[in-house]
Parts: structure tokens; sequence; C-alpha cells
């Protein structure tokens, strides 16, 4: 086996560990961002969750390397294009499994049942639910809202309704995003069998749906949370927020990159500017207009 380091971060999907940003959602909307001691534990929870989740992506790339050796891009796969040995692979995954748990059981216990529950979720997925239709879609998105309420276990707050709502629709949305994209893909049945249940017709009703329920959803909270309760100054992040889903909109269809969700917020520099903007005017308001 050739060992390179850039080998292993692909194996470990490294790429995708922005993902796990979502743990700091609570420290920020909570207004504990400054507090030190709350961010060195929440970045801790960041690790663990993402050795948690390379730890599956792993998995999944042992159960899948057959299919992935006939899909376009998956067969660069250190795994599926034999770079990196099966067993080794495994043995990783473990290692890494058996960290993130153990770390969480120590940081905070309800943090440590919410990475377990992530880990299971996540297994029979990779077993089963990604074979079932819809479910599938709904296995792929639970896996951030765990990640949103992690970060507010960890600092021992309470869970807003409102992010549970948002980052659900949000996931939503970007999982039925990857599934456009994998069906506009050649014989996109071969490499995954579920995309047989779906279309593009009906993914694309799905993603109109969801959508509007996530503007909705997003403007009322701008306006009913416990922040709107002292000012409704959350409502000029609105138009980042449409501006956003627009955007990713536009990339989805028009140069067809919903299937690297993590690469649109890497890469595309509209996309960027506008997370900045909004995370910028979100602190602002948080922090300094109470």
């Amino acid at each position: 086996m050739r060992f390179q380091a850039g080998l292993l971060l692909n194996l470990l999907r490294v790429r995708q560990w922005p993902k796990n940003i979502l743990v700091y959602a609570a420290l920020i909307f909570t207004s504990n961002l400054f507090n030190t001691a709350y961010l060195l534990k929440v970045t801790i929870g960041f690790f663990l969750f993402s050795f948690a989740a390379s730890s599956l992506y792993i998995l999944n790339d042992i159960l899948d390397y057959k299919q992935d050796r006939i899909h376009p891009e998956k067969k660069n796969r250190p795994i599926a294009s034999g770079e990196i040995n099966r067993d080794f692979a495994l043995v990783l995954s473990a290692i890494l499994m058996t960290v993130s748990l153990t770390g969480s059981y120590f940081l905070n216990f309800e943090f440590f049942i919410t990475v377990a529950s992530y880990i299971i979720i996540t297994t029979l997925y990779s077993l089963r639910l990604k074979h079932v239709v819809i479910l599938d879609i709904f296995a792929v998105s639970s896996g951030f809202v765990l990640r949103a309420i992690s970060g507010a276990f960890i600092i021992s707050v309470s869970i807003s309704p409102w992010l549970i709502i948002c980052v659900s629709l949000g996931a939503l949305f970007m999982s039925l995003g990857k599934r456009r994209y994998e069906l506009s893909l050649p014989d996109a049945a071969k490499h995954r069998r579920i995309l047989d249940e779906y279309s593009i017709p009906l993914v694309d009703e799905m993603i109109s749906m969801v959508t509007a329920s996530t503007v909705i959803s997003y403007s009322l909270y701008t306006f009913l949370s416990e922040t709107a309760s002292k000012h409704n100054y959350m409502m000029l992040t609105i138009p980042f927020v449409l501006y956003g889903i627009f955007r990713y909109l536009y990339l989805m269809h028009k140069k067809n990159l919903g299937g690297s969700p993590e690469m649109i917020l890497l890469k595309d520099v509209p996309m960027i500017i506008c997370v900045t903007l909004y995370l910028l005017t979100t602190i602002a308001i948080v922090y300094f207009l109470k």
C-alpha cells in the first residue's frame, strides 16, 4: 500500500469536515462565542464528531467499493481505486470511532448519546436505509440535525425548536440536491440502486417544497424567536439566506454542482462572501444589539 498524507486525508474525507461546523451554531446563537471555556469544549466536540464522521465514511466506502468503481467520480476514492487496503481502512475506522465515542463520553454525556445516535443511524443507512426510498434522504439529513443539537448539549443550553426546524429543512434541501445530481449521471442506478425509485421531476418538486418551507421557517424565526422578542433586527439576515438558496439552486441547475455541497461552500466565491456576511451580520445583531 502506497502511503501518502493526501491519500489518507482523502480516505478520511477531511474536505467534508466543514459540515461539522454546525456544532458551533448553539454557541453563536446563545451569545457564548467569546466564552473561551465553551469555545474550547465545542472545538473539541467538532473534532470528535469529525472523527466519528470519518470512521463512517470509511465504513461506507468499504461496503460500497464495488459500486464506487463504476461511478465516474467515486472510482477515484482510495478504497475503490485499490490505493488503500480494505483491512487497513477497517482498523482505522474502528480506531477513529473508539476515540470519538470515548472522548465524547468524557466531554459530555448527552453529547456522547448524540454522537452514538449519529453512528447508529449512519451505520443503518450504509447497511439498509440507503436502499429505502425517501427514508434514505431523511437518514442523511438527520446527521445535520444531530450535529447542530450536539453543540447545545456540549455547553448545556436549551435547544431552540427553530434550530431544529431550519437545520432539518436546510439539510433536506442539500440532500435532495445531491440526489438530483446523481440522477443526472449516466447509468445512475448502476452505482446507487435507490435512484430507480426517483426521477428528476419528482426530486425537483420536493426541492421546491423544501425551499419554500426553508425560507418561510427562517423568516418566522427572525420574527418569533427569543432574539426577535428583544428586537427584529435578525430579519436583516433574510436577504443573505435568500441569496444563498438561490445561488445554490443556480449552481445545482446550471452548473450541475449539487453533488458536492461542501465544495460549493468552500470554493464558490459568491457563496463564501454570502456566508461570511451572514455570519458577521448575525454576530453583530446577537452580540451588540441586545
